[in-house]
């Protein structure tokens, strides 16, 4: 991806200098899990956990974070790390360039969400962020957070290297941003206690995929060939089946949140052939035609 010397985005926050200190909460049974049984049993964990939460038997607030103490310091970085740093706030600028442009094509403004850059645990609106959750989202407060840190998890545990399959992570998340400012996550989250509720959080997800897609579509002038296969590959590692045949040895489909690796490709690649906000509607349709 041609990158370098392109402008970088002004809604980055720089979090890597503060330390949070969690006194309390079952948030503190992430990091343990983590130190004891690696990224694996992190990824089980929190798919016993969305099981828990989906069926209303745990609050999300419990397992997110307690009572924090966070302290600032200077921000120490290796040339490796600060090259991505850079990286992520030039792929930040790439998808507001691209998704001004698209909103304002509709007569709407677009609010642009912001970056915030952490490591090991961050505080949000949503609750207590850890690293080991990888990228996420919080609507409530409009922000994609991010340890940069994955960026290794993502090419050694996944398999998913190169700078492209970098920056498709951080198009998804912004993808979810693109969906609460239209109302489809706050529509999705309103039916959590169903029991369909996973169904529509897959839809939601491979939503996300297809404006990644979308973004990449009009970003084309600056990607490298080959850049778009490490995209596809990323999407394909990350399938919900393909991570539950690789920690827990069977693929259980009811439990699938995010989709499969075969979905989660498709509808990255339409989203990058259409290029069009409105070709991305993954709820009329049948779940099984997904």
């Amino acid at each position: 991806m041609k990158w370098k010397g392109r402008r970088q985005s002004d809604n980055v926050i720089d979090s890597r200098g503060k330390r949070v200190a969690q006194t309390a909460g079952a948030g503190m049974l992430l990091n343990f899990v983590g130190r004891r049984f690696g990224f694996k049993g992190i990824l089980i964990l929190m798919a016993v956990f969305g099981m828990l939460w989906i069926t209303g038997l745990v609050d999300p607030s419990l397992f997110l974070g307690g009572t924090t103490q966070t302290q600032s310091g200077p921000v120490e970085a290796s040339p490796a790390e600060q090259e991505r740093f850079d990286f992520v706030t030039v792929v930040l600028a790439d998808t507001e360039d691209v998704w001004n442009g698209v909103f304002s094509a509709y007569g709407k403004d677009y609010p642009e969400p912001q970056l915030e850059i952490y490591r090991g645990r961050v505080q949000t609106q949503c609750g207590m962020g850890a690293a080991q959750m990888g990228p996420f989202y919080c609507p409530n407060d409009q922000k994609v957070y991010i340890d940069l840190g994955f960026y290794d998890e993502l090419e050694q545990t996944f398999q998913a290297p190169g700078d492209f399959a970098q920056a498709y992570v951080i198009a998804h998340e912004v993808g979810h941003h693109i969906q609460t400012l239209l109302g489809t996550s706050q529509k999705v989250a309103a039916m959590r206690n169903r029991p369909d509720y996973n169904e529509y959080s897959v839809r939601l997800e491979l939503q996300a995929d297809y404006y990644a897609g979308v973004w990449a579509n009009h970003n084309q002038r600056y990607l490298d060939e080959g850049d778009i296969m490490e995209a596809v590959r990323a999407a394909n590692a990350i399938g919900d089946d393909a991570i539950q045949g690789r920690m827990q040895g069977r693929v259980v489909p009811h439990t699938f949140t995010h989709g499969t690796s075969e979905q989660r490709t498709r509808w990255f690649t339409k989203g990058l052939k259409s290029g069009r906000l409105e070709d991305g509607d993954t709820f009329s349709m049948p779940y099984e035609d997904l």
